[in-house]
């Protein structure tokens, strides 16, 4: 469905991402693990279109994508849902979610319709109730991480990207959302994941690839490791020491 091929990025003589190749199934979530500083933020930046890359090719359907910005990449069916928190606080949670949708000169969504279409969306993973007619710069810091998940999946993407979204969120919507995904991979969309919990990795990664010192180091489907072994593979020195004082 999507193939990165030999992709690089540098940021003048910082390597970001060095000659990085992943094949990404259809009906799957795919996890990106790695610790800070391994990739994973270019890596998601380069599929969202906000930085392009030195080297290397995007394909998805076999076809060479040529999107310069994050709209070609929506058009083609990507949605991003950043670990960032970014909103607009000053308008509404509807606005919020149904942000970019609107042209120069008409909206996607007709006026009346815009609260209806903003809580369908909510309602697909969010377990805590969202006031949708109040600035979203009101709401706690989960419900905010919420209305940015729900700005992506407004667009019914082909291929969601998650950015570290479950860090702020409570138990119950947490699972939710997890239920969201897992839904969503049944019926053929592709979810690129990135966390750094190793219990949602282990839960619900069909494939995973990991990033070390932006290098894709293993790629493989999530029977194939135990989290011993990805934590070997993703962080040496750490898992060295842990086995060290054990």
């Amino acid at each position: 469905m999507l193939d990165i091929t030999a992709i690089s990025k540098r940021y003048g003589e910082t390597i970001a991402l060095s000659d990085a190749t992943i094949a990404f199934r259809p009906g799957t979530i795919h996890t990106i693990l790695g610790e800070n500083g391994s990739g994973k933020s270019t890596l998601v930046k380069l599929l969202s279109g906000i930085v392009q890359p030195d080297s290397g090719s995007i394909r998805l359907d076999g076809r060479p994508i040529a999107g310069r910005n994050p709209a070609d990449f929506q058009a083609h069916g990507f949605a991003t849902a950043f670990q960032e928190v970014l909103i607009a606080p000053d308008r509404s949670v509807t606005d919020n979610i149904l942000l970019g949708q609107d042209g120069l000169w008409r909206r996607h969504v007709p006026r009346k319709d815009r609260q209806t279409c903003a809580a369908e969306v909510l309602a697909r993973f969010s377990h805590t109730p969202i006031p949708l007619d109040i600035p979203a710069g009101r709401l706690p810091l989960a419900a905010q991480q919420l209305v940015v998940l729900a700005r992506a999946v407004a667009r019914n993407p082909r291929i969601l990207i998650l950015d570290e979204i479950t860090a702020a969120l409570d138990f119950a919507d947490r699972e939710s959302v997890f239920s969201y995904m897992q839904q969503q991979a049944r019926e053929g969309r592709l979810i690129l994941f990135i966390t750094h919990r190793m219990d949602e990795v282990m839960a619900l990664s069909d494939d995973i690839s990991v990033l070390r010192s932006g290098r894709i180091v293993q790629t493989g489907p999530r029977g194939d490791a135990t989290p011993a072994d990805l934590l070997r593979v993703m962080a040496p020195q750490t898992a060295e020491e842990l086995q060290a004082h054990a």
